[in-house]
């Protein structure tokens, strides 16, 4: 498999080394966000499905051309969600493949499956509160994380008197409000990804956590979903990919 790499940041060099260690598939085109070069079809030619983790105000553009290069697209950059309508439509528009995960890690996407099921235990539970709380590294640039978010997304799903999630450093008063889900967000240099649901009441509290150890979990997930893309069509979650591939189609 031949495929080529938009953004050269950690994810994208990761990527990279993978691909070398391994021998299993090639690097035909590497695009460094910080170059501004502007992309053109011509250079996916020689790939057969591009790989994106670079910044979330050039996904759109960066589709419309790969799509338009007839390439399926891998996109791990987050922080666009608002536009994910506009970016079906032009997906299907196209006729091509999109992959989008706000995160590619097997274990993170068991977590989202797991945060479900517990959501759904406490959609009565009205006794019980709940935040989220994540920790990356410093040069993130999304806060808060699109794992975050899924996850929120998870929760409002099941919990419908939850009308939307807030984001702050810490908890405060205003998270005190039933109507809202607080999520935690938190840098460190050194961190690389953990997230904390938390549900309590006036008795006890219930916890479930992901920390990653090495971001390769990420790198591999997205090179497996390249390989899933190949000859697909549509527009899917990776999400759904690994649910379909761990525990079969509902």
């Amino acid at each position: 498999m031949k495929i080529a790499l938009i953004g050269y940041g950690k994810m994208g060099k990761m990527i990279e080394s993978i691909i070398k260690e391994k021998g299993e598939n090639q690097i035909t085109f590497i695009a460094n966000t910080k170059n501004q070069k502007a992309l053109t079809e011509s250079d996916f030619s020689k790939c057969d499905v591009v790989i994106d983790f670079s910044i979330p105000s050039a996904v759109i553009k960066n589709a419309e051309i790969i799509l338009d290069a007839g390439k399926p697209l891998i996109i791990g950059t987050t922080g666009w969600y608002e536009r994910m309508n506009e970016l079906k439509k032009i997906c299907h528009q196209k006729d091509g493949c999109i992959i989008y995960g706000s995160n590619f890690s097997t274990g993170v996407n068991l977590f989202f499956l797991a945060n479900d099921f517990l959501a759904k235990l406490m959609k009565t539970q009205k006794k019980y509160h709940v935040f989220i709380e994540e920790t990356h590294h410093a040069q993130k640039k999304d806060s808060p994380s699109g794992t975050a978010i899924t996850l929120a997304n998870g929760i409002l799903e099941n919990r419908k008197w939850l009308k939307q999630w807030t984001n702050s450093s810490e908890l405060s008063d205003d998270d005190a409000d039933e109507t809202k889900l607080a999520i935690i967000s938190n840098r460190n240099d050194d961190a690389i990804g953990e997230h904390v649901v938390t549900y309590y009441s006036e008795y006890d509290s219930i916890q479930i956590a992901h920390e990653a150890f090495d971001r390769k979990g990420f790198a591999e997930g997205s090179i497996a979903a390249a390989e899933w893309a190949l000859n697909k069509k549509g527009f899917h979650s990776f999400r759904d990919i690994i649910k379909e591939m761990l525990i079969g189609a509902e």
